[in-house]
């Protein structure tokens, strides 16, 4: 039996990367879903991947409160309730010092990746609540623990922040049997981490990456479908007793 069999997921930032590998398995186990996220051709693409029947999206920007009430209200009205809330969407931010870091930058990394969560929270749980609970994850990052590099400091920052909302959302939502955890992927093959490495190493991302890579256990980016995996254990009813988790897809890059 599917182990998503007729669950209600909302997910957000589902166009690409992770959310979107989120999609295809989720789809394939059975899943109905709601996505979000701000490119409306790739979310397009992703419902017709996951399939219409069971299927849709709205165009949202996670920071705007109303667009968090309005991803809700048309995942309950298209599908009848909320099983499981994905926190997806997220932004690496510019690469600077602390001291030359562009504060309208910062502000914009802390506008999606906290602010955006806590919305996501704020308007998902009284709908898990009407469902008699469900399964919160957010995707944080090897970044909410560790600071790795230089360069970062809005993304470490909001990565941290996103842990602490999904603590305090632990023990709130703990009576109204919704689970809250955080999956943080370590260095993944995406369009993110691509970014990252272009910041790093302007004009020679390879650079970078050879260097990334060399620092990691297994030697290997993570794929977006490894993730995903993760995601759906603590979609799925096999997770029952995890809640208040930080659940690492890092490669062992937290080991050392």
């Amino acid at each position: 039996m599917a182990r998503l069999n007729n669950k209600v997921v909302v997910l957000t930032g589902a166009g690409s990367g992770i959310g979107l590998a989120a999609v295809k398995l989720f789809a394939q186990e059975g899943a109905k879903l709601m996505l979000a996220g701000r490119n409306e051709t790739a979310l397009a693409s992703a419902v017709k991947t996951a399939g219409e029947v069971s299927a849709a999206y709205i165009v949202a920007d996670v920071s705007r409160p109303e667009d968090n009430q309005r991803l809700i209200k048309a995942a309950e009205q298209k599908f009848g309730g909320i099983d499981v809330f994905v926190a997806n969407a997220g932004v690496e931010g510019t690469t600077a010092s602390i001291v030359d870091y562009p504060v309208d930058a910062f502000d914009q990394v802390m506008a999606i990746n906290v602010r955006g969560v806590f919305l996501g929270l704020k308007y998902a749980i009284p709908s898990l609540k009407k469902r008699g609970g469900g399964s919160i994850i957010i995707t944080s990052s090897i970044g909410g623990i560790k600071a790795r590099g230089q360069g970062n400091s809005a993304y470490i920052a909001s990565k941290h922040a996103e842990i602490g909302l999904m603590r305090t959302a632990t023990t709130e939502c703990a009576p109204f049997n919704i689970r809250v955890n955080c999956v943080l992927p370590g260095p993944t093959d995406t369009r993110m981490m691509h970014n990252i490495e272009q910041g790093r190493s302007p004009g020679a991302p390879e650079k970078a990456r050879e260097t990334i890579v060399a620092g990691l256990p297994l030697k290997r980016y993570g794929t977006a479908a490894e993730v995903a995996n993760v995601m759906l254990f603590l979609a799925s009813d096999e997770s029952s007793i995890c809640t208040g988790g930080v659940y690492l897809a890092d490669g062992g890059l937290s080991a050392i």
